[in-house]
C-alpha cells in the first residue's frame, strides 16, 4: 500500500486552490439517472470515491467519461438505452454513498435493487430514514439477501418527517420525490451547502424544490427532467483541512475558492485560535500566531461544527496552549485517530463521546497508520507540525476524499512526498 512521508517543522506559506465537493459530486451523479440523455459536470474531484460512483453507474448500463487533458476535472454521464436497477455489493461495500442510487432508480425506473451498504469505521450509519420516506411515497420495500429492494408504478407526494438528521437520507428521498405525482414535504431535513447543491441541479433539471437549505424542503413533482450542465461548487472541508494546516504549522496561506458562508463555524473556531482569518476576492486567507489557543468544541449538524473537520481541529489542539474538550455527537466511533496521534507525544484523553486535549509543546515524527477518511487528514496536519519524519500507512483512505492533498501541501512549502508500494 502507498504511504506519506511528512517531515515537519516548515511553515506553510503560498496560495492553493480547493477542488471540488466530494459530498456534492456523488449524489449529483446518481441525480444523472432521472433523465435520459448526457449530463456534462465540471470541477468533479478526482477520488476514489467518485471512481467507485462512475462505476455503479457503468454496471447498470450508463455510459460515463472523465475528460483528460486541459479539461480532466469534466465528467459525462449518458442514460441512454435499457438501465439495469441493480447496485452490487462488490460496490457498494467500497462506499455506502452508493446507496444513493436507490431513490432515483425507483422513481424513474419502478424499480432498485441495492446492496445493503452496512457499517464503516466511524459508526453504523442505517440507511432506516432512507426506507421510510421510500415508504411514504408509497414504494413497497423488501430486504433480502443483503439487498434493498424497492418498487413502485408510480410514487405520489406525502410528507415525510425524518427521525434523525440525515444528509444522504435527505437526498433520497428528494431525489425520489421529483418524480412523483403531486407534493412532497420533507421535515427535518439536513441543511448542509451539499444538499442545497444538489436541489440547485435537479432544478436545472426541470424539477420543482423549494426550501433546500432549511429543514422543510418542498417538492412539486414533474413528469420528466431533462439532463444538465453544472458545475461542482467546492470542496468545505478539503478548503477547512488547509486551512488547518496553516494553524498547526504557524503559516500564512490563501485558500482559493474557499466559501466563507459553509465554513463560519470553522472560521469561528480557528479565531478563537488566535489565526487571523479575512476574506479575500479569490477566498479566504489564514494567518497563524506562533501558538495557538486551545478551544473547545461539540460536532453537530449544519450550521454546527461539521463532524468531518472533528479530527482535523484535534490534530491542531494537540500542539495548543491549554487544555481543549471535543465532543462528538455524531458518529459512536469517530477518535480511532487518538492512538495514531498518542505514537507523536499528543496527550488526549477519551471520556465516552468527550476528547480531553491538553496541548504539548512538541510532537515527535512517527510510523502511524490511518484508520478512516478525516482520521489520515488530522494525521498528514500533526506531520506537518512533528519533529522528524512521519509515516502515515493506508493513506487510500485519503484518496477516497482529497484530491492529491500531498501536492496541494508541497506547493505551500511542505516537505511531503508519496512512496509507492
Amino acid at each position: 500500500m502507498d504511504k506519506i512521508i511528512v517531515k515537519g517543522g516548515r511553515p506553510l506559506q503560498g496560495e492553493v486552490a480547493v477542488s471540488g465537493a466530494k459530498n456534492a459530486a456523488l449524489p449529483i451523479l446518481a441525480s444523472a439517472l432521472l433523465a435520459d440523455g448526457k449530463s456534462v459536470y465540471r470541477n468533479v474531484p478526482d477520488l476514489a470515491d467518485v471512481v467507485t460512483m462512475l462505476k455503479v453507474l457503468n454496471t447498470m448500463g450508463c455510459s460515463t467519461a472523465r475528460l483528460t487533458g486541459r479539461k480532466k476535472d469534466v465528467c459525462e454521464v449518458a442514460v441512454e438505452g435499457p438501465i439495469t436497477p441493480e447496485a452490487p455489493y462488490d460496490l457498494v461495500k467500497t462506499m455506502r454513498a452508493s446507496v444513493l442510487v436507490l431513490g432515483p432508480l425507483v422513481a424513474r425506473f419502478g424499480r432498485a435493487r441495492v446492496s445493503m451498504p452496512g457499517g464503516c469505521a466511524i459508526g453504523a450509519r442505517p440507511i432506516d430514514q432512507h426506507l421510510k420516506g421510500l415508504k411514504a411515497l408509497g414504494a413497497d420495500i423488501t430486504l433480502t439477501e443483503g439487498y434493498v429492494e424497492a418498487r413502485a408504478k408510480q410514487l405520489k407526494g406525502a410528507t415525510v418527517n425524518f427521525d434523525v438528521i440525515t444528509v444522504t437520507g435527505t437526498e433520497n428521498v428528494m431525489m425520489a420525490a421529483v418524480l412523483a405525482r403531486g407534493r412532497t414535504v420533507l421535515e427535518n431535513c439536513a441543511r448542509e451547502p451539499e444538499v442545497e447543491e444538489l436541489a440547485r441541479v435537479l432544478n436545472k433539471m426541470g424539477a420543482r424544490i423549494e426550501g433546500a437549505g432549511t429543514s422543510v424542503i418542498t417538492i412539486d413533482g414533474v413528469d420528466a427532467l431533462k439532463p444538465v450542465e453544472h458545475a461542482i461548487l467546492p470542496d468545505r472541508i478539503e478548503a477547512g483541512t488547509l486551512m488547518v494546516a496553516a494553524a498547526i504549522t504557524g503559516g500564512n496561506v490563501l485558500v482559493k475558492h474557499a466559501v466563507p458562508e459553509h465554513l463560519e463555524s470553522v472560521i469561528l473556531k480557528l479565531r478563537e485560535t488566535g489565526c487571523t482569518i479575512t476574506s479575500e476576492d479569490r477566498g479566504l486567507r489564514v494567518k497563524a500566531p506562533k501558538v495557538v489557543d486551545s478551544v473547545n468544541v461539540k460536532t453537530t449538524e449544519h450550521p454546527g461544527f461539521p463532524t468531518d473537520m472533528q479530527a482535523q481541529l484535534m490534530g491542531l489542539m494537540t500542539v495548543a496552549s491549554g487544555t481543549s474538550v471535543i465532543s462528538e455527537s455524531i458518529f459512536e466511533n469517530r477518535f480511532m485517530h487518538v492512538p495514531e496521534l498518542h505514537r507523536m507525544g499528543a496527550d488526549i484523553t477519551i471520556q465516552g463521546h468527550t476528547a480531553v486535549v491538553k496541548g504539548v509543546k512538541r510532537l515527535s515524527g512517527a510510523p502511524v497508520m490511518a484508520t478512516d477518511l478525516r482520521a489520515s487528514a488530522s494525521l498528514v496536519l500533526a506531520g506537518l507540525r512533528a519533529e522528524g519524519k512521519t509515516e502515515v500507512a493506508r493513506i487510500y483512505h485519503l484518496d477516497r476524499g482529497y484530491e492529491r492533498l500531498e501536492r496541494k501541501l508541497r506547493t505551500l512549502g511542505a516537505d511531503i512526498r508519496r512512496v509507492k508500494a
